[in-house]
């Protein structure tokens, strides 16, 4: 992924409704969305929800796919997948520093 791919995927996640939208549609897995569900799920007007999912669609994060008369949405986890590698590529120069799985949370 190049940065300008980066810089632009980015920029689509950068708003709260945009985040939530794809949050759905990543945990939906790839049966996706239709915009009806998702509006009644996360309670978005519809114009404000086809002016994101444009939006994410534009970035390449989202996929588009016409079913007889409804329209699905998809995360496109290769690109999120691709975005996360370019975030993390030669993360703490080749150190291990991710948080363990078995790490516990601090009680504070």
């Amino acid at each position: 992924m190049e940065s300008k791919d980066v810089v632009q995927c980015l920029a689509a996640l950068a708003h709260p409704v945009r985040l939530e939208v794809f949050r759905a549609l990543v945990v939906s897995g790839q049966d996706g969305l239709t915009p009806g569900v998702m509006q009644e799920a996360l309670g978005i007007p519809p114009a404000t929800l086809s002016f994101h999912l444009k939006e994410l669609v534009s970035s390449g994060l989202v996929t588009q796919e016409r079913a007889s008369r409804y329209l699905i949405y998809r995360a496109a986890y290769e690109n999120m997948n691709a975005l996360l590698g370019y975030l993390t590529d030669n993360c703490c120069q080749g150190a291990g520093c991710a948080v363990e799985p078995t790490a516990k949370a601090c009680p504070c």
